[in-house]
This record gives structure tokens, C-alpha cells and sequence, in this order.
């Protein structure tokens, strides 16, 4: 922590810089507008704590984000901080970057004269497209003033809120937004607060003396591009399909973007309501356990190097085996694209209870527990593309139990495209139910068991493959009641020959496809599959 401190030393010196300080300061009242500021307080939390703030709420912690911040994390309360002196003039400055919100209406804000951490001015960069100025007096926050404003997650923008005598000035990126009268509070310290919202503050600085006077606009925040974090593209199959109320897979498409590497951010992030595109740098390990994600998500790795590790990604409402038909609420409009999975505890990535429209694409996946990729309980319309599984048994399950024809009947819609299935012995994928389930253009090598499993009355069409060092390319007796699958135009290379009978729908009667020319695939899909290999 950064303190303004007096000086010192012996009368004889104090005296002679009092009378240097007297010369510049008339000079510099010449030179400098009456509104040069003293500081009055500054912290810039480089010394790695934050000794001397009161806080109230929330998980404040000072963490390295390019340089070392003061960080509320988690969305689930009302989180405010409060230091310094009872101050009447002042203006308090802070840089701040939103990382998530929590509903609507939240905000991350800096405060002014704060009596306690109940009883304050505060400036609040919301969610709800807006910069707001207002007050606190012990219970909801009340609205004086309020500009719009563009607010991006994972941006910073520098906050001063200005107290003096009764009006009250708000600036953002030292343009002033907003501003009111109003006298309740005279005096008080400065703070920080994150309304049900997770944030990063950095560089506080409190003055005596208030900043320009321009009139109030309406500021243009436009973010810097996150880094390559490729949100833009459009999946073909099942997923692109106009079904159960929704025309396509757009994830995150027309919200804002926001960049993590932490778990709670990650967390925080995918949990949010509303549209949003989160851009994962660096693997993020997470504590143990399966991470709900909501509606209306893109999770994209940043360059070659974004992913997960520890936990997984569950994209569904929990588990209710009442339910037997697609709810209103059903979790839908996911993406989740050039991720690195690694040593889940249980699945890496499941979709469960009726999602629709889900697009896992260029993602790359080992070394988990249970499932890599796992699709149950009466989700469809989805596409897995384009992704590199290796080192793992339990590869990809669709379908998760016998006795589940409730949900699943007439449901299960799921196209698996140029997927390199690498050393996965089992469950590529093991289906149950689904149909038409359209396995096209994959690269199957050194599967010592079985490809294509596909029983419980499932329709499989698995066609335009290449199948190298597979013992069973695809089976509909695997174990248990008989599917159907057809099997056509696939490359057996050293692979035994497909065990399929029976009909299937053809997926051409829900989307148009082109097939790859099946004796390309091993080099088309080995070189493009995984993470890295798409532009942003």
C-alpha cells in the first residue's frame, strides 16, 4: 500500500523546504490550473496486500492480473471495501475491469464518502448498458444519475467519482457521464465495490480537487481484442439444424467478450446469464467437480494453449427422471471450441436433460476418468467436429442407460464429423436410442476393441470414415439389445469388417453435408483435428 507521507527532519530544514514549497507553488499557480490536485491517499497494491481496507462481503484478495490488483471474486454477494479518512472534498480514481455478473442490474463501482461500508456515493460501471451514480443508505442502491454506456467483461476502464460541497461528477476514461446534487453524506472514507458482480481494481488514487469540466457524453468504450480467441464460425450436422424453438448454434454471438485464466473466473463466467463469449487463456485448473454452464455460451481457447484440468464442463439442468419431454428452460446455444481437456475427475465435457444446440469443435481430450464427451438424458441437436480424443478407454457416450427410453426415444440427434479417435478402445461412441446418429469423415486409428457401437434400438449411419488398426470398426450387437446402424463408403485399413443390419434415417432429410473422399481422411483429419488449427 501506496500512502501520502509527511515530511521530515530537523525545524531548519522544515523550514527551508516550507519556503521552497512556497516559491513553487506560487510558480506553479501560475503555470498549472487551479484544479492541481494534492494526493490524499493512493494504493496501488504492489506490495502484495491490502492492509487498512474494511471489507464487507465477497472474497477480496490482492492476485497478479499483469500487475498485482486488488480482486473481488465470485458473483454471489454484495461486496464492498472501504479505507481511509473522513474526508469531505475528494475525488476517488481507480482503474477497474469487470470480470462477471450476477443478474441484471449489478455493477462493479468505485465509492466516495463512505460512513461505513453500508452508507455511501458510489460510480458503477452495470451490466444493464449504462454508468450509474448513485447512494447507498443501508439498503438497495438508489439511482441519481445514470449515462449509457457499452460495459465489456475483461476490459478496464478508469472510474473518478468526484464529491464536493453537494454536486457529484462521474467520469469514465477521465470523460465526465453523469452527474447530481445531493447532500445526505458531507464527509467519509473511499472504497470499492462489486454489487453481485466479481471484478479487478487497480491503481487508487484520492484527491483534493476534481478533474476537467467537459459536458456530459455518452463515452464509447470499444475493448481491445482479447487476443486469437476464434468466437466467429458455424457448425455443419445437427447442430445447425432448426429445431425445438432454435434456428442454429450462435453460443455467445452479440454479446460481449471477457477473457479468464483463473478458475473463479472461468466459473463465474460460464455460470452468467445472457449472451456471452468467454476466451480461455492458458490451461485453468479447476477444483474438482462438473461446472454448470448456461445458455447462449461461446468457451473458446486463446491460440493453441487454452484448457481445462481437474473438473469438467455440464451443460444441462440436473438430473429428474420425471421429466420426459424438452422443458421451456432447457440449457441450449452452447459452444465450446479449442480447449484442452485434462485429468477430469469425472467427464470432461457432458450434456444432459433435454440441451439442444450444442457445438463441441477443435477441442483436444485425454487422460480423464469417466467420459470424455457424453450426451444423455434426451439432449440432441448436437455436433461434435473436428476434435483429436486419445489416451483414453470411455471415450464418448450417447445414450446412458438401458432402461432411459423415456427421454431418449426419438431424441439423441447428434452428428460426429472429422473427430480423430486415437487409441479410445471403447465408446466411439457407444450409442443407445438415438437416431438418425451420423458418425461421418472420422479418422479411427489403433482402436483395440470397437469403433461404432450402436444398440438399444439406435439408428447409425457411419459412413466416409477410415479405419485403421480397428478390431470392429462398428457393431449393433455390441452388448445388450440391438441397434441398427449402416455402414458405407469407409476405408478399412488392417480393420476388421463392419458387423450393421437393418435401416436408418438418412441425416440428409435434416441438414445438406458433403463427404470427404474417405481415402483423405486420415491426412485431412490428423492435420486439422485438435486445438490450434482454426483462425481468429
Amino acid at each position: 500500500m501506496r500512502r501520502r507521507k509527511g515530511l521530515g527532519g530537523s525545524p531548519l530544514i522544515a523550514l527551508a523546504t516550507s519556503l521552497a514549497l512556497a516559491v513553487i507553488g506560487a510558480l506553479v499557480l501560475v503555470a498549472m490550473p487551479s484544479a492541481f490536485a494534492a494526493s490524499l491517499f493512493a494504493d496501488n497494491f504492489e506490495d502484495g496486500n491490502s492492509n487498512g481496507w474494511s471489507k464487507s462481503g465477497g472474497s477480496w484478495s490482492v492476485v497478479a492480473d499483469g500487475s498485482q490488483v486488488y480482486r473481488q471474486s465470485g458473483t454471489g454477494a454484495d461486496a464492498r471495501t472501504v479505507v481511509g479518512a473522513g474526508w469531505s472534498g475528494q475525488a476517488v480514481q481507480a482503474r477497474v475491469k469487470p470480470i462477471a455478473f450476477n443478474g441484471g442490474g449489478r455493477y462493479v463501482a468505485v465509492l466516495a464518502r463512505a460512513q461505513s461500508t453500508s452508507n455511501y456515493y458510489f460510480l458503477g460501471l452495470s451490466n444493464s448498458g449504462s454508468v450509474v451514480l448513485g447512494k447507498r443508505t443501508g439498503g438497495a442502491p438508489t439511482t441519481l444519475g445514470s449515462a449509457a454506456a457499452t460495459v465489456t467483461p475483461g476490459t478496464w476502464y478508469t472510474l473518478r467519482l468526484e464529491a464536493f460541497g453537494t454536486t457529484l461528477r462521474g467520469f469514465v476514461n477521465n470523460v465526465q457521464v453523469v452527474s447530481a446534487t445531493d447532500s445526505t453524506f458531507s464527509s467519509g472514507k473511499v472504497g470499492l465495490a462489486g454489487y453481485y458482480a466479481s471484478a479487478s481494481f487497480d491503481d487508487v488514487l484520492v484527491t483534493d480537487a476534481g478533474g476537467p469540466s467537459e459536458p456530459p457524453v455518452t463515452p464509447t468504450i470499444t475493448p481491445p481484442p482479447p487476443g486469437s480467441c476464434p468466437t466467429s464460425g458455424t457448425p455443419v450436422g445437427f447442430a445447425a439444424v432448426n429445431a425445438w424453438g432454435r434456428n442454429g448454434t450462435t453460443g455467445g454471438a452479440g454479446g460481449p467478450t471477457v477473457e479468464v485464466d483463473t478458475a473463479s473466473e472461468l466459473i463465474s463466467a460460464i455460470g452468467q446469464t445472457g449472451p456471452l463469449n468467454i476466451c480461455v487463456r492458458g490451461m485453468i485448473t479447476v477444483p474438482a467437480g462438473m461446472y454448470n454452464v448456461t445458455s447462449d455460451k461461446s468457451i473458446v481457447g486463446i491460440g493453441s494453449t487454452g484448457g481445462i484440468s481437474g473438473g469438467g464442463l455440464n451443460i444441462g439442468l440436473p438430473l429428474d427422471d420425471s421429466v420426459t419431454s424438452p422443458p421451456a428452460n432447457a440449457v441450449n446455444n452452447v459452444i465450446i471450441r479449442n480447449l484442452s481437456f485434462r485429468n477430469a475427475n469425472d467427464d470432461s465435457i457432458n450434456v444432459q436433460m433435454f440441451s439442444h444446440h450444442v457445438w463441441i469443435d477443435h477441442n483436444d481430450l485425454a487422460d480423464g476418468y469417466d467420459g470424455l464427451i457424453d450426451i444423455k438424458r434426451g439432449s440432441s441437436y448436437v455436433t461434435v467436429s473436428w476434435n483429436h480424443t486419445h489416451d483414453h478407454t470411455k471415450n464418448m457416450l450417447l445414450g446412458h442407460d438401458d432402461s432411459n427410453s423415456a427421454q431418449d426415444v426419438g431424441r439423441l440427434k447428434v452428428s460426429y464429423h472429422h473427430n480423430w479417435f486415437n487409441q479410445t478402445p471403447q465408446r466411439n461412441p457407444r450409442v443407445r436410442f438415438g437416431e438418425p446418429v451420423h458418425v461421418f469423415n472420422n479418422y479411427y486409428v489403433y482402436n483395440t476393441d470397437v469403433g461404432v457401437a450402436c444398440q438399444l434400438n439406435a439408428g447409425c449411419l457411419i459412413e466416409g470414415n477410415y479405419f485403421e488398426r480397428v478390431e470392429v470398426p462398428a457393431t449393433n450387437t455390441y452388448a445388450g439389445t440391438a441397434g441398427r446402424c449402416v455402414a458405407r463408403n469407409n476405408v478399412l485399413d488392417d480393420s476388421g469388417p463392419p458387423e450393421c443390419s437393418g435401416t436408418v434415417q438418412e441425416a440428409s432429410s435434416y441438414y445438406s453435408y458433403t463427404l470427404d473422399d474417405p481415402n483423405s481422411v486420415k491426412a485431412i483429419v490428423s492435420a486439422g483435428a485438435g486445438v490450434g488449427k482454426i483462425g481468429g
